[in-house]
């Protein structure tokens, strides 16, 4: 049996992050083989410190196109030091974020458009795809205002962006769903907390039971 690949997506305010912290020991105890849980950018050295610096709200002059070459080259680093090593060992691995961030974040967010993104990533990836992705969908008005008000939560570059930009990113992300429905499942991320999280693992235990008992 093969490693398994599971991403999560969601714009700002989703609640990806929380949900993921969530899900991560309820599947660990319940998974037939080792969760590696990660993110995107980071998750190990190299690629945080590029994180630090996309992030960096003090990095306001950084050009588009440098902050989608950033992203590749941190995802580039990631997939050949941990990701693929741990499925390659048959494990799973359980990421927050991966290419369809960069394709509505830069690709239309940015406006440098999502082919020239998915081209650089592409060179970064060399093919490599999530079997499974969760979407966590949320309108843009509502994950601005959890942003806002969640204290615990540091304003980052992209969190300051206005509305509009995160209207594109949600719209690009919704055609992401709509073009890959076999790989991507959208769960609505104005439930509940607890609601979002167990939509969350019933969507992945259900979709592969032969690597999680339910």
């Amino acid at each position: 049996m093969k490693g398994l690949f599971i991403t999560i997506e969601g714009p700002d305010g989703a609640g990806k992050t929380s949900v993921l912290s969530e899900l991560y020991p309820r599947l660990d105890l319940v998974a037939e083989q080792t969760i590696v849980k990660t993110r995107e950018p980071g998750g190990i050295p190299i690629a945080e410190k590029i994180r630090q610096i996309i992030l960096d709200p003090n990095n306001d002059e950084m050009d588009e196109r440098t902050e989608a070459l950033l992203y590749a080259a941190a995802r580039r680093q990631h997939l050949i030091e941990k990701v693929l090593p741990a499925l390659e060992s048959g494990q799973i691995v359980l990421c927050d974020r991966f290419v369809d961030s960069s394709l509505a974040y830069q690709g239309a967010g940015r406006r440098i458009g999502v082919e020239a993104i998915a081209s650089i990533n592409e060179f970064a990836i060399e093919g490599t795809v999530p079997d499974f992705t969760v979407y966590l969908d949320v309108d843009s008005d509502t994950g601005l205002r959890r942003i806002q008000n969640n204290r615990k939560h540091q304003i980052d570059r992209l969190d300051s962006e206005g509305l509009e930009f995160h209207q594109r990113v949600r719209h690009e992300y919704l055609k992401l769903v709509e073009a890959n429905p076999e790989r991507i499942t959208k769960i609505d991320a104005r439930m509940s907390f607890e609601d979002v999280v167990e939509a969350t693992f019933q969507a992945i235990v259900q979709r592969y039971p032969e690597y999680f008992r339910n």
